[in-house]
């Protein structure tokens, strides 16, 4: 028997339950557990310089590698300061199990010094949290959290652990439990046969489907079943933002991504589809623009391991709950049985897709003349061909971050990585550097801008401590460019406190942390940069590239328009 306290619990859980890395911030009432974890060596704690960073940091890493990160933070602030990244992670479906200090037992709900009720402040953006009541159950609730967090629809648990609960003179009895036992917890993996059936029928005799395939299908693991699919019917395959990589983007199926700065075809062609089967998404407000008007001649089919999330905006024709890797491989053992009925049809659905295809070729944006204001636009795609497409690339959010969904071509899962559902600024810096901490020789890219940069600079001391090298891209067009873009729109360019003034001299900055600062003024500068910066994979290095300050992202959805109501540049709309 093998007796333990309960901060040497936590230590030892983790270990046992395979986890690398904990991302945190210490404080009185998580000392004893902090102890514990210096007087081990294999779990590694990488000290941020503020919580939200510590959330972000965990959360990137669990987009890239499928598992859940692991946070640590101390009571009361500590605490409120990771709120805005469990947030995030619930509104992306996001693992992740945050061990939260607590004031002891005796004085909750006594204002104690550094007490917040933060089970109760984060009810509404987590999955389930769990509150200690005694040392010996930290084995048991630490199991069920990780489950919790990783299976069904992936999310955030919060644990609240009173500092008299990990006491390093109370010792009780450790065993790492193999199962974690829930009794009202049952996702459900399989879905319905029957329904399935009814799904594939109206695959094969829908004239004009489209696939629709979101975060679910990344986090299930179901690309590979996804493209089967596909191409084994010829139908054309839209991703959400979310969903981006799920379907190799190089492919001529891909229509890439819709909604509000969706490609022109793919929110044409969900417009005039009669089937869209989503899979593993939410029929979000920024795909769907004015409900009422969503695909007005499409049935729908919606696959999602969440029941809660079917019919919940987009009524469902067929709904199928279950697990998309399950729910598409029995699709595709079904279609082993069936012959397709919708060549012909298919045929002439094609043909008006590589028409709107056509329309937009050679209008997506106008390249800077020598000696011009570079196109943000330009820079993606430097980018994507100094990395070959491979890096895993992450971006704050803004502007930047549309530019570099609709111009950075993914053809793999778990590298496009991005707050979607909370547009968390501040989000991709130390995002980027959780990625980076474990896959130390890939590239990982972040596109940022001024603005979002600024809310975790102060994260690079955090990668001069542990040699973090990403790589950082910094679209500099001196202004919040999207709340730009939608005061040029909506207000007529009054400018109301979206300049960005008294910014710093990044190339002193960077220097002050110990790193390397380049300055892109114009395109022909822009190569040897990026040529430099990508030399090694070892090194931080910060590009501040000045980008046109008057762009705008097009195509953009017209509000409370139909998918198909688009406008796609300052003079042209749909």
């Amino acid at each position: 028997m093998e007796l333990l306290s309960g901060a040497d619990m936590i230590a030892r859980f983790l270990k046992d339950e395979g986890v690398e890395y904990i991302y945190g911030y210490p404080g009185g009432a998580a000392l004893h557990i902090y102890d514990a974890l210096f007087r081990q060596e294999d779990v590694k704690h990488i000290l941020v310089r503020h919580e939200q960073a510590a959330t972000h940091m965990a959360d990137g890493y669990a987009r890239a590698s499928g598992k859940p990160g692991v946070v640590l933070v101390t009571s009361g602030p500590g605490a409120t300061n990771a709120v805005t990244g469990i947030a995030t992670a619930y509104m992306d479906s996001i693992p992740m199990v945050v061990l939260c200090g607590q004031v002891a037992s005796h004085l909750i709900g006594e204002d104690a010094f550094q007490e917040t009720d933060i089970v109760g402040v984060t009810r509404p953006i987590v999955k389930h949290s769990f509150s200690i009541r005694h040392p010996s159950e930290i084995p048991t609730v630490m199991r069920k959290a990780f489950y919790l967090a990783a299976t069904g629809r992936p999310g955030p648990v919060v644990i609240d652990i009173p500092k008299d609960m990990t006491a390093p003179t109370e010792r009780y009895e450790y065993v790492y439990p193999k199962k974690a036992k829930i009794r009202s917890y049952n996702p459900v993996t399989r879905g319905h046969t029957g329904q399935i059936r009814k799904a594939v029928d109206m695959l094969l005799k829908s004239q004009r489907p489209v696939l629709f395939a979101g975060g679910g299908v990344i986090t299930g693991r179901a690309s590979e079943a996804l493209t089967d699919l596909a191409r084994r019917l010829n139908i054309p395959v839209i991703t959400s933002l979310m969903g981006i990589g799920a379907y190799p983007q190089n492919d001529r199926q891909s229509l890439g991504w819709p909604g509000m700065h969706g490609s022109y075809e793919s929110n044409m062609a969900m417009h005039e589809s009669d089937l869209v089967v989503g899979i593993g998404v939410r029929f979000d407000d920024r795909v769907t623009n004015n409900v009422s008007k969503f695909c007005p001649g499409a049935r729908i089919v919606h696959i999602d391991v969440d029941p809660s999330s079917i019919s919940k905006t987009v009524r469902a024709d067929i709904p199928i709950v279950g697990a998309a890797d399950s729910v598409l491989n029995e699709m595709l053992g079904m279609l082993s049985e069936r012959e397709q009925e919708n060549r012909e049809a298919l045929d002439a659905w094609w043909e008006r897709i590589d028409g709107w295809r056509a329309e937009r070729q050679g209008k997506l944006y106008e390249p800077s003349s020598p000696g011009e204001p570079l196109k943000p636009q330009q820079v993606i795609e430097a980018v994507h061909r100094v990395t070959n497409g491979d890096a895993y690339v992450v971006t704050d959010v803004g502007q930047h971050q549309m530019f570099a969904a609709q111009y950075y071509k993914f053809n793999q899962p778990n590298h496009w990585i991005s707050s979607s559902g909370l547009g968390t600024m501040g989000y991709g810096f130390p995002a980027a550097m959780g990625i980076k901490l474990s896959y130390p020789e890939e590239h990982v890219v972040l596109f940022t801008g001024e603005g979002s940069f600024q809310m975790m600079m102060q994260e690079l001391s955090t990668c001069k401590q542990f040699g973090i090298a990403v790589k950082i891209v910094n679209l500099n067009n001196a202004s919040l460019g999207m709340v730009r873009q939608w005061q040029d729109l909506n207000y007529k360019s009054r400018h109301a406190h979206s300049y960005v003034e008294s910014m710093p001299d990044f190339e002193k900055l960077l220097d002050a942390y110990g790193f390397r600062a380049i300055t892109v003024n114009t395109a022909e500068e822009l190569d040897a940069a990026l040529d430099a910066a990508f030399s090694s994979k070892d090194e931080l290095v910060f590009l501040d590239v000045h980008v046109d300050p008057y762009e705008h992202v097009y195509p953009m959805q017209v509000p409370q328009g139909a998918m198909r109501d688009m406008l796609l540049s300052k003079t042209e709309r749909t």
